[in-house]
């Protein structure tokens, strides 16, 4: 399929995929979809409306991901179709508001053969929230290649979904109040992701961990046979939880004030399928100053590396009091 104008097709996708599916995942899918859908206003200006912006609980911003995965649609429109991106470098300027629509600025940096280069500013209400730098490449067959082993993990039919332990985190004894009522809030986001994380305890910081985590992902729906979808739709899944792994050592004896994305990269190595489970492997090598790097790596079932991920944050923590 031609990604011309990606934002324009979202809603035909579930029509015209190839797939067997029924109407329930299709219409999940359409969901996932909604959250990078974009309107074409010029041949390089795209727009996000305020209605689709998510702004996630106990955030003070739109979601980060949502931005990337938006950016990477306007950029993707403004390529030929037998370009897929490899890489993208991201900043962010000032936190996204849910009160207004998000403009995509695309400059067609560089057009070649085999490589293509896009820059897109994101405005809202004339200010600049956020820049990325992609790079585009048609496919190149090679003899010579080399990946890292997968980490050895039980299949994702071995966990329990988020939303299943957040369910039963509310009938545990001594969950505060406090607690319980961001659980419902979170719970009520109804997220078009399925997370199975491999270690509950420390990704949910009811105890200590090590700053490294396992959690599979997918999107909860068909989202087609469109490949620049499937790499926008990841780069939106991408954000989620990432920080968070920085948080695991600190467990429940710290308090976290402030926390969001200073930039964020990724690098595309191997087609895959975000409707199907992928495993998320994320460790965070420093955190400290009031900043936190993590680094991530995405893999297919098989072992397949699909991508890389980077991404340096703001982390502001303070200790729990001891009563």
């Amino acid at each position: 399929m031609s990604a011309r104008i990606i934002g324009r097709k979202l809603k035909q996708m579930s029509r015209i995929g190839t797939m067997a599916t029924n109407s329930a995942s299709d219409l999940e899918g359409e969901v996932i979809r909604s959250f990078i859908s974009l309107e074409s206003l010029d041949p390089n200006i795209f727009r996000a409306p305020k209605e689709n912006l998510w702004h996630p609980n106990r955030s003070r911003f739109i979601f980060g991901g949502q931005v990337v995965g938006q950016a990477l649609v306007a950029a993707c429109n403004t390529v030929s179709p037998d370009h897929l991106v490899h890489s993208l470098h991201c900043y962010f300027l000032r936190g996204g508001n849910s009160n207004w629509p998000i403009l995509y600025h695309v400059d067609r940096t560089r057009d070649g053969e085999t490589y293509a280069s896009r820059s897109v500013k994101a405005t809202q209400d004339g200010k600049a929230i956020f820049t990325m730098q992609s790079s585009f490449k048609t496919d190149e067959k090679q003899v010579y290649r080399y990946t890292m082993d997968m980490p050895k993990v039980k299949g994702p039919e071995e966990y329990l979904d988020a939303n299943e332990i957040l369910k039963m985190r509310l009938d545990e004894d001594g969950v505060s109040d406090k607690e319980k009522e961001h659980i419902s809030r979170t719970l009520a986001e109804e997220i078009p992701l399925l997370i199975r994380p491999t270690e509950p305890e420390s990704y949910y910081r009811i105890k200590t961990g090590k700053p490294e985590r396992l959690l599979w992902m997918r999107a909860n729906g068909n989202i087609g046979d469109d490949n620049k979808l499937h790499q926008c739709v990841a780069a939106y899944m991408s954000d989620f939880s990432l920080l968070g792994t920085a948080l695991q050592p600190g467990g429940p004896n710290f308090e976290t004030r402030f926390m969001t994305s200073l930039d964020h990269t990724l690098w595309f190595h191997n087609p895959f399928r975000v409707d199907e489970w992928m495993l998320y492997e994320s460790f965070s090598p420093h955190a400290g100053n009031g900043k936190a790097l993590v680094l991530g790596r995405v893999w297919k079932q098989d072992g397949t590396l699909a991508m890389s991920v980077a991404q340096e944050g703001v982390v502001r923590n303070t200790p729990v009091s001891k009563m």
